[in-house]
């Protein structure tokens, strides 16, 4: 009897040091609803050359329907083609258990703005959307890290491996990508 407590109560603080603290950039709860967001996170970095592609997830509950935020951000001194989002656009999450997770696109169609700062070489595009959580996915994400990240666009796809950890160049920081579901989650489902 004595090792069954003593295993559960091992696995048990195991999965409280495995959730980190949730860190909200917007809390609202109002006549009108509630509404909270945490901070965005940094899922991949690549800079290469002139060029430099960014993938930042926040994790959202809006009355009680959690979502997932997207945004990506283009640099580049050449000329950046644009990506849409649309009733189509889907994120397919591979986990590391074989799992592949779907998360569906729930706004109105929007394309990448792009940004030209006069007599700077450097142009950037910035599209940001929100995507739903399907039935019984939420539990997977929680139970097992990420491998891969597939982005269907109205244009095209686009993949993106997730590491273990990333040191970003950008932001002077380490990031654990490939857990990032199973330490946030909570924040927008508990």
């Amino acid at each position: 009897m004595r090792i069954v407590i003593l295993v559960l109560s091992l696995f048990i603080g195991l999965q409280t040091f495995a959730q980190k603290d949730c860190e909200y950039t917007t809390e609202v709860n109002d006549s009108i609803g509630t509404y909270r967001e945490t901070k965005s996170y940094l899922m991949h970095e690549k800079v290469f050359g002139g060029n430099a592609t960014y993938l930042f997830f926040s994790l959202a509950n809006e009355n009680g329907t959690p979502f997932l935020q997207v945004q990506k951000i283009e640099k580049s001194t050449d000329f950046i083609p644009t990506s849409c989002f649309d009733r189509q656009s889907k994120i397919y999450i591979q986990l590391l258990n074989g799992k592949i997770i779907t998360l569906i696109y729930q706004d109105q169609e929007t394309c990448a703005n792009l940004i030209q700062l006069q007599n700077d070489p450097i142009s950037s595009r910035i599209i940001t959307g929100n995507f739903l959580f399907l039935k019984g996915t939420i539990d997977d994400l929680k139970s097992s890290p990420i491998w891969e990240i597939r982005i269907r666009y109205a244009t095209g796809t686009a993949d993106f491996a997730i590491k273990k950890e990333l040191v970003s160049e950008l932001m002077n920081e380490t990031f654990a990508p490939e857990t990032y579901f199973m330490k946030y989650l909570h924040c927008v489902t508990d």
